[in-house]
């Protein structure tokens, strides 16, 4: 899943950057509002961590920003404001949910899956389709309650194809949501190539990636 990070500064950035990588999650940095929303009008994100004190624009102002042109995105806000009023302020202003700094990062990882299944309205934490489960916080898959071993990438396939199913998901989002640098999968057999792997793992499965020639894949329960 790709993820915006907004933090000015440099070694918490890179700590979040590091760590959310390393939990399967494609991660745009940047140290501004300003560079903030123009990642946010290029690239569609599952979720985006702001700062609320960065140079340029705020937090605050990035995340009113984004409510006011439509984008309901979840956002989580990093602060070292505590106080009532300064949450009330970010609340009202569109922010979904806080995180006040200092934080482990096993809370923000857990406020992260937990935005995401916001959406949903599902109060379940595993990703479920026909006889695949998927678990976020792990990276790892069941078939009929059976482990399935992936790659980070086969495991961001897996992961995107379940959230959005039964919908399409197109090549270009695949490559977006999947890859650090999409343009190492647009425009090649990259993702043909992963996908035919991952359905070489999920032989047996009643679940299926199936192929909507001419706009990408879905993941349909048999």
């Amino acid at each position: 899943m790709r993820v915006l990070v907004a933090e000015d500064d440099a070694g918490l950035r890179s700590v979040i950057e590091r760590g959310l990588r390393e939990h399967g999650y494609v991660v745009d940095a940047v140290a501004d509002g300003t560079n903030a929303l123009a990642h946010l009008r290029s690239y569609a994100y599952e979720v985006v961590v702001l700062d609320w004190r960065m140079p340029g624009q705020t937090g605050i102002e990035v995340v009113s920003e984004m409510r006011g042109r439509g984008d309901r995105t979840p956002v989580l806000m990093l602060t070292a404001r505590d106080a009532t009023e300064d949450r009330v302020v970010g609340l009202n202003q569109g922010a979904d949910d806080y995180l006040v700094k200092p934080f482990s990062f096993a809370e923000l990882i857990a406020r992260l899956n937990a935005l995401q299944r916001r959406p949903a309205l599902s109060l379940d934490p595993l990703l479920t389709r026909g006889d695949l489960v998927f678990d976020p916080s792990t990276r790892e898959l069941t078939c009929d309650r059976t482990p399935v071993t992936l790659t980070a990438i086969e495991a961001g396939l897996v992961e995107l194809l379940i959230r959005r199913s039964p919908a399409v998901v197109t090549r270009r989002e695949i490559a977006v949501h999947v890859w650090e640098d999409e343009a190492d999968a647009v425009g090649s057999n990259t993702i043909d190539v992963h996908i035919g792997r991952l359905r070489a793992k999920l032989v047996g499965a009643t679940t299926r990636i199936e192929t909507v020639r001419g706009m990408g894949y879905r993941m349909v329960a048999g």
